[in-house]
């Protein structure tokens, strides 16, 4: 599979499989919490206006009534901002949806960086963790706007709760239709045999730059994407550590309960290798744009190359 210069925002995906839902299923709900311009949703709320919510800035209650949508056989979409929906909205999303096994899909958007300009407490760095920890949970990071798509539908079709991160800005589209997309099963992006590059959402692309820096010294990395954090695929994790005995975690989220800390719970039980986790670490957001968070924190190809080499060295140790 190779990586294109192609550009397109995961939103953009996002709204589209979401109308052709609404078009094939007649129980699609979609609520928002006043962003549906942001969030693009307001695409579907144009189509079907007696099936789109906006209940204005309430994440509690947009949870809640997605919780009682879900109860009457219905299938809400429930949209805010990531920060505030799995913050704000964390004791209904736990109680209301997951402890309820409510089939609601919780949408966060706005996801990592992509909110940079909006301001530092606009980001979430930490919404996969929270989501991650509630039992039940399934949580989605598509890696562009065509995976973001097969996302959507496979939430649908998920018979329990899902939490989907959307990101705003345009990334790098990897994947195409034929691409495989199944809740708990990673792809491959390159085939390597000397270290694993295990990537998750925005981080893709850098993951294929960085294997492409590693390849002009003769390292060949294997880049492998989870677009299910949870449940995560710990086969391919540990097919991984197997394969070439070091793994380099990237994501755009905290180091702390996001991938890197899923991979290393599953490397310390069955098989411990060497391992770097690439993302930001314990802490909170800055203003400036995408690409300025980019370098600020580390997230580049340049940042996920030096792990590597980190890691074959320990390896080599």
């Amino acid at each position: 599979m190779s990586q294109t210069t192609r550009i397109r925002e995961p939103r953009d995906g996002y709204a589209e499989a979401l109308i052709e839902l609404g078009r094939a299923h007649e129980d699609v709900f979609v609520l928002d919490g006043d962003c549906s311009k942001a969030n693009y949703t307001f695409r579907f709320g144009e189509e079907f206006p007696e099936r789109f919510i906006n209940l204005g800035i309430a994440e509690c209650d947009i949870v809640g009534t997605a919780a009682g949508l879900a109860a009457m056989g219905k299938a809400p979409f429930a949209n805010a901002y990531a920060n505030f929906l799995t913050g704000r909205g964390f004791d209904q999303i736990r109680v209301s949806v997951a402890y309820s096994d409510r089939a609601v899909t919780i949408v966060g958007h706005n996801a990592g960086t992509t909110a940079a300009q909006e301001g530092a407490t606009h980001l979430p760095l930490e919404d996969v963790s929270l989501m991650r920890s509630i039992p039940g949970m399934t949580v989605l990071v598509p890696c562009d706007a065509v995976e973001m798509g097969k996302a959507v539908r496979a939430a649908y079709a998920h018979p329990g709760p899902v939490y989907l991160r959307v990101g705003k800005l345009g990334v790098p589209v990897l994947t195409d239709e034929a691409t495989p997309f199944e809740i708990g099963r990673a792809i491959t992006l390159r085939e390597g045999a000397d270290v694993s590059l295990l990537t998750t959402g925005a981080m893709a692309s850098e993951a294929l730059g960085a294997a492409d820096l590693l390849a002009a010294e003769g390292i060949s990395a294997e880049v492998v994407h989870h677009h299910t954090i949870k449940p995560l695929d710990a086969d391919s994790v540990l097919a991984s550590a197997e394969r070439t005995g070091g793994l380099v975690t990237a994501e755009e989220h905290s180091i702390i309960g996001g991938l890197g800390s899923a991979v290393a719970e599953t490397l310390i039980e069955a098989r411990p290798v060497p391992m770097e986790r690439v993302g930001t670490r314990d802490a909170f957001g800055v203003s400036g744009t995408m690409d300025e968070l980019f370098d600020h924190f580390g997230l580049r190809a340049a940042n996920i190359a030096d792990a590597a080499r980190r890691v074959i060295g320990r390896r080599r140790g």
